[in-house]
């Protein structure tokens, strides 16, 4: 392949997937990490691509906010869990969604559906499925976080401790064996709220969670009715789901 051809495919690739590993990138273009590293030299030279540690990335992905990045990692798994909850889910009923990328796919799936009663501590979901086929969305208050524009803290827990919902739905950081885990105790402790707010309560997380160790527990899973992901579990979670009566839902 011409290096002006792998040159182009470099760049597609970026476009679709964002920061993405040398060594990916060499194994999706069939080239030796060699070959690889020498086609992005002159790319990164001109300013086309921007090299990391063991990555390479767009310069527009660069300056993306966190939560931006955080929405083109792993999306074609995102969209497709999204997509599978969506289904599940009709006109009319009443969800709770905490803040995160794959809730955020959730509600722009979201967005074919009329008369939803949405409640969620995430501006990113509030914009997205307020004011349209007559939604009602109440949006928790305090204080806003700069990377996420989500809010936490004792008020918004308080908030949604309020309503009751058909459907109460988090996102998790990382999955094992003990349940589920997050990295920051504001977030975890409003996940943790919102499960108990559903008749369902259920966890979407792609595969890439699976085997994490977080730093926070949020909770067992006889705290939710169901986890949804892209691919079976390892056997260790796949045991502790069913032993808890959780189903699985898989996209």
């Amino acid at each position: 392949m011409a290096p002006s051809k792998r040159h182009r495919d470099i760049l597609r690739l970026l476009e679709r997937d964002g920061t993405v590993a040398v060594a990916e990138l060499a194994r999706k273009l069939n080239v030796s990490l060699e070959t690889i590293r020498r086609d992005i030299k002159p790319l990164a030279g001109n300013g086309s691509v921007i090299k990391l540690h063991g990555a390479v990335s767009l310069p527009s992905v660069v300056g993306e906010a966190p939560f931006e990045r955080r929405m083109r990692e792993n999306s074609g798994a995102k969209r497709a869990i999204a997509a599978a909850v969506a289904a599940t889910i009709r006109d009319g009923d009443s969800i709770m969604m905490d803040t995160g990328t794959t809730t955020s796919f959730l509600a722009r799936e979201l967005l074919g559906h009329r008369r939803l009663t949405v409640v969620t501590n995430s501006s990113d979901i509030a914009r997205t499925l307020a004011t349209v086929n007559d939604n009602k969305v109440y949006m928790a208050g305090g204080e806003l976080r700069s990377d996420n524009g989500a809010a936490f803290g004792t008020t918004a827990i308080e908030f949604v401790s309020r309503f009751t919902v058909t459907h109460a739905v988090i996102s998790t950081g990382a999955v094992n064996a003990g349940g589920m885990m997050d990295f920051d105790l504001e977030e975890a402790e409003f996940a943790r709220m919102v499960l108990t707010r559903g008749r369902r309560a259920l966890v979407v997380t792609d595969h890439s969670k699976f085997g994490r160790e977080g730093l926070v527990r949020v909770g067992g899973f006889d705290a939710i009715t169901e986890l949804a992901t892209d691919k079976a579990p390892p056997p260790d979670i796949a045991e502790a789901l069913s032993a808890a009566g959780a189903d699985l839902l898989l996209a």
